[in-house]
């Protein structure tokens, strides 16, 4: 009778530690380390340029999330920024149209752009990898079409609300990514096409027989990514009041799937969380500012960020092939028994 009792009672004494427990440990030792190597490093100047900068690769990385949840990979977020950036610019200044209507329609435009990259490898099973290839090219050749490779000034000074305001000193776009977190959270988190999500990256064939629609989730989670890209966009032309042709082709897309995986999502799908892949987020857009607090060249920065990427995608690897699809298991049996 009594080792019978014992076990539950030392399940409920157990404290668990939330897996991005981890990277934000690291993501403090950073903080403290960059403090004590520069005292410009957190100035409350420097903090918000950190926040600024932050946020666009924060909003590529959400996305980026909800494509490799699925197993896929976008590398089209970072030529959708610089479309929409040269779009906002051309619909306020060429079209005439107010900026609120602008930014919706630069919204959609991101969206549609990514539910393509969605629907051309569905119904077509070209790899992701391709696909988001070519869709980086086109959408990075738009905006130089467009505008001969030239900037185009806006105007309309109500648009830099969107990049430049300020609620109680804190950045609008801090503001609106952490809404985006939070929204994304709970969508993953609680609702069935999250879960959905998430089985499809843990597997497609057992999601689809499961009756997943597969097609649908792979559309959408593209279609994510690229309305994630887009609210770069507007944040980049916002900030910048310039439709700018080659804004967010720097190191964005790197950093998007840096941020991911040092977070803990896996780049083979199915695991990871929305709060461990922004607090990666985080990290790398530390990192790079730091990089730049210290006057680090910068042929020496993407190294860095290559070798972290490097390093997240072996422990990745090494982790799935030693306990591959085992979470998956026990959530789909967890929804199932829950279901029936």
């Amino acid at each position: 009778m009594t080792n019978a009792i014992q076990p539950p009672a030392k399940a409920a004494n157990t404290i668990r530690i939330p897996a991005e427990a981890g990277i934000a440990f690291v993501l403090l030792v950073v903080l403290a380390g960059g403090a004590l190597a520069s005292p410009n490093f957190l100035t409350l100047s420097n903090i918000f340029v950190l926040l600024l900068n932050g946020a666009v690769i924060g909003f590529l990385c959400l996305g980026q999330t909800f494509v490799l949840f699925t197993g896929g990979i976008d590398l089209s977020c970072g030529s959708v920024v610089a479309m929409t950036c040269v779009l906002a610019a051309v619909f306020m200044e060429t079209l005439g149209l107010p900026w609120p209507v602008a930014a919706l329609m630069v919204l959609v435009v991101g969206a549609l752009a990514g539910a393509v990259n969605g629907l051309i490898i569905d119904k077509t099973g070209v790899p992701p990898f391709i696909v988001t290839f070519a869709m980086m090219g086109v959408a990075a050749s738009i905006p130089q079409i467009i505008t001969g490779a030239e900037s185009i000034r806006i105007m309309q000074f109500g648009f830099r609300m969107i990049g430049q305001a300020r609620f109680f000193g804190i950045p609008f776009p801090v503001i609106a990514l952490a809404i985006a977190i939070a929204a994304a959270a709970i969508f993953i988190k609680r609702s069935v096409t999250g879960t959905h999500i998430l089985a499809v990256g843990g597997n497609a064939e057992a999601a689809r027989l499961a009756g997943v629609n597969t097609s649908r989730i792979t559309v959408l989670v593209y279609a994510i990514s690229g309305f994630c890209g887009a609210c770069g966009g507007l944040v980049y032309a916002s900030r910048l009041m310039t439709g700018y042709p080659t804004a967010g082709r720097g190191d964005e897309l790197f950093f998007s799937i840096a941020g991911a995986v040092v977070g803990g999502v896996s780049l083979f799908g199915g695991i990871g969380t929305i709060y461990g892949a922004m607090v990666g987020a985080t990290l790398i857009a530390t990192i790079s500012n730091l990089m730049n607090v210290l006057n680090v060249n910068a042929y020496w920065q993407p190294l860095v960020i290559g070798v972290i990427i490097l390093v997240g995608v072996t422990f990745d690897t090494m982790r799935s092939s030693s306990r591959l699809s085992l979470s998956w298991v026990r959530l789909l049996k967890s929804k199932i028994s829950g279901g029936a």
